[in-house]
């Protein structure tokens, strides 16, 4: 008894109903859609491989920030892990987030040296080659 009172009001309420029209014209719409289209095939591909690339580089970062002696290594697997679909990245994560046992029973920390700039490096280089080149004219 209900549901045929609810079906003739929904009949009532069609037949005085008017009917409507976008507020946009055609072109514009069509527009809009190819905008919108460019826009897909354009920027979410960039997006998505940023998006890839950040997420595959993330157990590096984790490995600099917690002074990892292997960051190195990490960094590698996480370049494999790349050309490999992503396979080999959660071993990365884990490797990034463990503690290493071996370098602490060889060096007595699980943290590695501080890195250093690279200029500061080059000028220590440097000045130890021409440290050495004197030192060279003295013996000669």
């Amino acid at each position: 008894m209900k549901s045929s009172r609810y079906l003739a009001a929904g009949a009532a309420l069609l037949a005085i109903s008017t009917p409507s029209f976008a507020a946009v014209s055609r072109g514009t719409l069509e527009h809009v859609a190819d905008w919108i289209s460019w826009v897909v095939l354009a920027v979410v591909p960039v997006g998505g491989i940023y998006v890839f690339w950040m997420l595959h580089v993330l157990p590096e970062k984790v490995a600099r920030k917690k002074q990892h002696p292997q960051k190195e290594a990490i960094h590698a697997l996480c370049l494999l892990s790349l050309f490999f679909g992503g396979l080999l990245w959660p071993l990365a994560w884990l490797w990034a987030h463990t503690k290493p046992v071996f370098y602490r029973a060889a060096y007595g920390t699980d943290k590695a040296p501080p890195e250093q700039d690279e200029p500061q490096i080059l000028a220590r280089s440097s000045h130890a080659v021409a440290n050495g080149l004197a030192h060279e004219k003295d013996v000669v």
